[in-house]
């Protein structure tokens, strides 16, 4: 590297260090902001030489990013953002620490995809889902849509791995030269009733779909999940046990197989490896605190909160609702959650903006008790499993109370 990014990626694995050991952080934002300041191109500089994959969408990037690294381990040392920071700062940051590495993984919020994609030239992009998401400071679906499909319009070599359940990622990639479809199933259908390319609506049936104005329709997967497995593009049956809970993990895991393939991983190799990972970001952690087993499960969005109730078992549940910078600061999104799974076991709300949530419940007929702090709640909650599901930064406040250290 030349002697402008040395320079900046030393005081970048230095500023990260002295922000851990000063409990302010685990370093990964100041330490690409500061490297950056020194050398705007470190980025570009970093990723030289290294094989790359980008993660992105609006609900997953984490989990799959850490499937993803897990697998290409198989090939040697991967560097990764497995703190989740992922913006330009992040990524900077984590190369840096790194240090030479064959493979990199990085998780890519989506508004930064085409900024990632040419400083770092990938070697494969994931798309994963676009959905709805802090709409009072993000762009609209169809717009962020029309941001990837530019993106990759720009970078023709780039190798995709792409969603076929979601109309909008495949609207992104359709054009792509190199494009792998996975599929997994969806869930969530209310961000693409209708066809970004033409305004018609999309028909959905048995799990396909087609818009019924243009050619525009779900491509054959390569990629499927069934059962509890992977189906690869040959046609074989991999079983996969994880550690993680709910089959949108299983669809995060079909993703990294997928991903780890165009590298030259077999899945007999990768499945292995993914049931390594128990913990992401403190994401799916159990705690035993005071005779209850806490399970934290973080949920940011209305696509999130419907895969978050699916992974939660039946039992007294915690939700906590916060609206600050990283959250979003309107909170109207709850109202495009449907609560009623809840109905019928023990609910307790908590966070800055528990009353928004307490006038969501009471729509949907869900009975629940306000508590003031963590604390307070696992006092309220009987012994045995205790769920939690909170937004980001909410996740974060009860992750501090918890004392977990990822």
């Amino acid at each position: 590297m030349p002697l402008r990014a040395k320079v900046a990626t030393s005081v970048s694995r230095t500023a990260a260090a002295l922000s851990r050991a000063a409990g302010r952080g685990d370093g990964s934002v100041i330490g690409g902001w500061i490297g950056l300041k020194i050398d705007p191109d470190l980025l570009k500089n970093l990723a030289a030489g290294r094989a790359i994959a980008l993660v992105s969408g609006t609900n997953g990037k984490t989990t799959t990013t850490r499937f993803t690294a897990a697998a290409l381990g198989v090939l040697g040392p991967v560097a990764t953002n497995s703190f989740g920071a992922n913006m330009p700062t992040g990524h900077t940051s984590a190369l840096a620490k790194a240090g030479a590495t064959p493979f990199a993984v990085l998780e890519v919020d989506e508004h930064y995809l085409a900024r990632v994609i040419d400083e770092t030239t990938p070697r494969v992009v994931a798309l994963l889902n676009l959905s709805r998401d802090q709409l009072d400071r993000a762009k609209e679906v169809a717009m962020m849509a029309q941001m990837w499909r530019t993106a990759l319009a720009a970078h023709p070599d780039v190798h995709v791995v792409a969603n076929a359940d979601d109309p909008m990622v495949v609207w992104a990639a359709v054009n792509t030269a190199h494009v792998v479809w996975f599929s997994a199933g969806q869930r969530w259908h209310d961000d693409s009733f209708v066809c970004p390319e033409c305004g018609s609506p999309i028909e959905r049936a048995d799990g396909d779909w087609r818009c019924t104005g243009c050619p525009l329709r779900r491509p054959q997967a390569q990629w499927t999940v069934e059962d509890d497995g992977v189906i690869d593009p040959r046609g074989d049956w991999h079983l996969v046990k994880l550690q993680l809970p709910g089959h949108v993990n299983l669809g995060n895991a079909a993703t990294a197989l997928a991903v780890a393939a165009e590298f030259g991983v077999r899945p007999i190799e990768a499945v292995p490896r993914l049931a390594g990972v128990a913990s992401v970001a403190g994401r799916y952690a159990q705690v035993e605190r005071d005779g209850r087993n806490i399970r934290l499960l973080l949920a940011k969005n209305p696509a999130s909160w419907l895969e978050a109730f699916d992974m939660a078992e039946v039992a007294p549940t915690l939700l906590s609702i916060n609206a600050r910078d990283p959250d979003g600061f309107d909170t109207s999104w709850l109202y495009d959650v449907d609560f009623s799974p809840l109905r019928g076991r023990q609910v307790l709300i908590t966070g800055d903006r528990a009353y928004d949530l307490a006038v969501r419940l009471e729509v949907n007929d869900v009975a629940f008790r306000h508590v003031h702090t963590f604390d307070e709640a696992v006092r309220a909650s009987p012994p045995g499993r205790l769920e939690v599901i909170a937004n980001y930064t909410a996740f974060q406040d009860i992750r501090a109370e918890l004392d977990r250290v990822n």
